[in-house]
């Protein structure tokens, strides 16, 4: 910043203050000030990223009569191989044995993540488990506006790195005995109960096909779950009119940065903002608390991860979520 242009004699010197001291003009004062509580806060939202946490929440899914089904919810773990905290905190989670894992995508956050991921999932992957991809696990990131992300749906042109090695980790999670829902139907016999899945690839990117996958719930299983990385209202929509009782996503990282007691500033989709993370129900009712004579229970999980290039968290822990589906009464 250039000085002003005036002669030596036209130069105020601020008077001392008590002690000898000097006192700063006030909108200086008020200017480091604010400074200051920026630091503090970048440095917060820094740690907050690494203060991984598990949710549990109850989902009345079930038919009348049925055991509890334990299913763990794993997204966005972008994950790098230097990471050793967030890689110590998922293999911790196999000691929770669930019943099922279903992982919405966005795992990987560099060219050389694949073996990481796969190693982060550990006694996990012996569990039974279905997965589908998220943008970034086809695309590295790449350094872009941070502004960009506030912007409907992150901005109408998308900013992609090179291309990862999709295949490698599909085939370690298929190696390991999971199901690819990448646009696929099937169904499994979890923990005593046949479940039908209904899932897309991501609809960040438009890869997702439900055209191929549509149709009405099977009346053979005992619960249809639709599986997306990106909880986009179309998708959201089709599974629920087919029948779905519960849908799972990731994708909104919960806002990542979020504000005391409004929540999140944006989903990067089209999803309301009160249904960026946890348990809602599809529609949504708008909070006038009635329930919507067709619906689906949907879980957005805010993820465990960040993009390489915007490492912080603010109001909005990194998570995984453990979901007791139960029985529905009556």
């Amino acid at each position: 910043m250039g000085l002003d242009r005036c002669s030596p004699s036209s130069v105020l010197v601020p008077p001392a203050a008590a002690g000898g001291r000097l006192r700063l003009p006030l909108a200086v004062r008020g200017a480091a000030g604010l400074a200051a509580a920026g630091v503090a806060g970048l440095g917060y939202a820094w740690l907050e990223a690494r203060r991984f946490v598990l949710r549990r929440a109850d989902v009345p899914v079930l038919p009348p009569g049925s055991d509890p089904i334990r299913v763990l919810h794993l997204s966005d773990l972008h994950l790098v191989p230097r990471q050793r905290r967030k890689f110590a905190w998922v293999q911790r989670l196999g000691d929770l044995e669930p019943d099922l894992v279903v992982s919405t995508g966005d795992s990987l956050a560099s060219m050389d993540a694949v073996e990481a991921a796969l190693e982060a999932h550990g006694r996990l992957l012996d569990r039974p488990g279905v997965f589908v991809m998220g943008s970034n696990d086809y695309y590295a990131p790449k350094v872009k506006n941070p502004a960009r992300y506030l912007l409907k749906h992150g901005g109408e042109r998308r900013i992609h790195g090179g291309r990862l090695p999709t295949d490698d980790l599909i085939k370690g999670f298929l190696d390991a005995g999971w199901t690819d829902l990448n646009n696929r139907r099937t169904s499994l016999q979890v923990a005593g109960q046949r479940i039908e899945f209904v899932g897309v690839d991501d609809p960040h990117i438009q890869r997702d096909r439900y055209e191929v996958v549509a149709g009405p719930a099977s009346g053979e299983a005992a619960l249809t779950v639709g599986v997306t990385h990106a909880p986009y209202r179309r998708v959201l929509d089709a599974m629920t009119a087919d029948g779905a009782g519960l849908v799972l996503a990731g994708h909104t990282h919960g806002g990542q940065l979020c504000l005391p007691l409004f929540g999140a500033l944006t989903t990067n989709c089209d999803l309301p903002l009160r249904q960026a993370k946890g348990v809602s129900r599809w529609p949504s009712d708008g909070g006038r608390g009635a329930r919507p004579a067709e619906s689906a229970w949907l879980h957005v999980s805010a993820g465990l991860g960040t993009p390489p290039y915007a490492v912080v968290r603010f109001a909005c822990r990194p998570e995984a979520t453990l979901l007791t589906l139960t029985a529905r009464q009556g």
